[in-house]
């Protein structure tokens, strides 16, 4: 974790594009509420094809407006170099200095990807067509990317969108400290020198984080699953573990220099706001 500790601790939010008018109206009040913690940008995020991706570019230039930094998401799954072209001019006018590329996931029904096949595909595009103007950000999976064939193969993928051009990467979410470590050591050993920020999942909802948890592979502990399934309907039980549990994840890997912390908010203060109380940030 050596390399890690060179970097200033930076703290961001995630929100996704909301789909009604009271959404947007919430999201605003969320967004005013969490940008008094003077996060370093709230990023969002992207769907792909049709209203959602819309959506992104509305909650973007909203946020870049309300002053605060937005980092939108690109996706390459459906996406053309023309549309992504447009996208990236768009942001740049409008005065956007960073961007989360990614390769995405294929919706239901879609059989062609488009013109990128892997995100770092698309982070070399961005590259050739902004030079330094964006800092770019990509996924970094600890516990592995579900598709990945092995461990090996997951972190050659990794390294060459780094190589394409990344600045930094943030993580999928997970609750084993430990899978951080490690697979920021691996990425030291392969002479990946950028910051990997973690990315932190507050607990509220078992049955969410469940489904969540079995499509994008990340792992919740045995002891953590079992404490929450005996929660049952106790909601102010299991929040207030869940509370315990991430608070103590994020105090541990800002205490071994991980250069800051990525929420993923769910368009929702409490959680967020409550383990930063925690952490006494």
């Amino acid at each position: 974790m050596e390399s890690q500790q060179d970097y200033e601790q930076t703290f961001s939010f995630e929100f996704f594009p909301p789909k009604t008018p009271e959404g947007a109206d919430k999201l605003r009040k969320v967004r005013d509420e969490l940008a008094k913690l003077n996060p370093l940008y709230f990023s969002v995020t992207f769907g792909a094809g049709g209203s959602t991706q819309q959506g992104t570019i509305d909650t973007v230039l909203e946020i870049q407006q309300s002053g605060s930094n937005a980092a939108p998401h690109l996706s390459c799954i459906g996406s053309t170099k023309e549309s992504i072209r447009e996208l990236l001019n768009k942001y740049k006018d409008n005065g956007i200095k960073r961007i989360v590329a990614l390769r995405g996931d294929m919706p239901s029904g879609m059989q062609e990807t488009g013109e990128f096949r892997y995100a770092n595909e698309l982070v070399e595009f961005i590259r050739s067509e902004t030079g330094s103007h964006f800092h770019i950000e990509v996924a970094a999976y600890p516990e592995f990317h579900p598709q990945a064939r092995d461990a090996e193969t997951d972190l050659a993928n990794f390294k060459r969108k780094v190589d394409a051009g990344a600045d930094s990467a943030l993580t999928q979410y997970f609750y084993n400290i430990d899978a951080y470590v490690r697979f920021v050591e691996d990425c030291e050993a392969l002479g990946i020198k950028i910051p990997i920020v973690p990315g932190i999942m507050p607990i509220t909802n078992y049955k969410q984080l469940a489904r969540f948890s079995d499509m994008c592979g990340a792992e919740i502990p045995r002891w953590i699953r079992k404490r929450l399934e005996g929660f049952g309907d106790d909601i102010t039980s299991l929040r207030a573990f869940g509370l315990d549990v991430t608070a103590e994840l994020c105090d541990e890997l800002l205490d071994i220099g991980a250069p800051g912390l990525h929420f993923y908010t769910m368009n929702q203060t409490g959680p967020t706001l409550e383990i930063w109380k925690e952490l006494g940030l």
